[in-house]
């Protein structure tokens, strides 16, 4: 087998089992922080040894990226998903919702993802994009079925989306945040006018009859 042909050669399917199995931990040992998340706490998990991890990813940095790629093309494929939901408002909610475990795992690797971002300007450009057009097509299409209010960008759901996981740090703040979020979402939803009552016609006062 020549050189190209060896460079050329699709990854065999156990190799992308491990890739996928090294992913999947990834994203668990991320999600739960804390100083237990390391490379070697990844590899336990996935059942790889650590040579098999840095064989896939070589640096701390490529690893943290693929993993963050990954929930970025699924909430993604979320959103087309969702696009066929009976409920346009609780298709919203459900995406956002979604993105509250994504915050999580970025939480767990929030320092190497920033050097990232720094040195790949491709990644940001990458994220905004996929993440903006998927939450907007699904706010679209609440609004076009006039359920959710029209003066509202994706922009402004995604930050405040951020603003409401990034203020909560104690443990247990995805449940607040869930919370929270529902009660944002309903908030953004059209309310029905209340038809005004007519006025009650006042009862007509007996005419005293006059004495003789």
């Amino acid at each position: 087998m020549d050189e190209h042909t060896a460079q050329t050669r699709k990854p065999r399917a156990d190799a992308l089992r491990n890739r996928e199995r090294v992913l999947e931990a990834a994203k668990a040992v991320f999600n739960a922080g804390g100083p237990e998340a390391s490379l070697e706490a990844v590899a336990k998990r996935a059942g790889v040894g650590i040579g098999t991890l840095y064989r896939h990813f070589p640096t701390r940095e490529d690893l943290f990226e693929a993993v963050y790629r990954r929930e970025v093309e699924h909430l993604s494929e979320l959103a087309e998903q969702l696009k066929n939901a009976k409920d346009p408002v609780d298709a919203l909610r459900r995406w956002l919702r979604s993105n509250v475990e994504f915050v999580a795992t970025k939480k767990g690797m929030s320092a190497a993802l920033a050097l990232t971002f720094q040195s790949s300007s491709d990644l940001a450009a990458f994220s905004m994009d996929r993440l903006t057009k998927a939450i907007g097509s699904l706010l679209d299409r609440a609004v076009a079925a006039g359920q959710m209010r029209s003066d509202v960008s994706p922009e402004d759901l995604l930050r405040a989306l951020v603003g409401m996981c990034y203020m909560h740090d104690q443990p247990g703040w995805q449940s607040s945040v869930l919370r929270m979020l529902d009660v944002f979402v309903d908030g953004l939803r059209v309310q029905p006018v209340a038809k005004a009552k007519a006025p009650a016609a006042k009862a007509a006062k007996p005419v005293a009859k006059r004495k003789r």
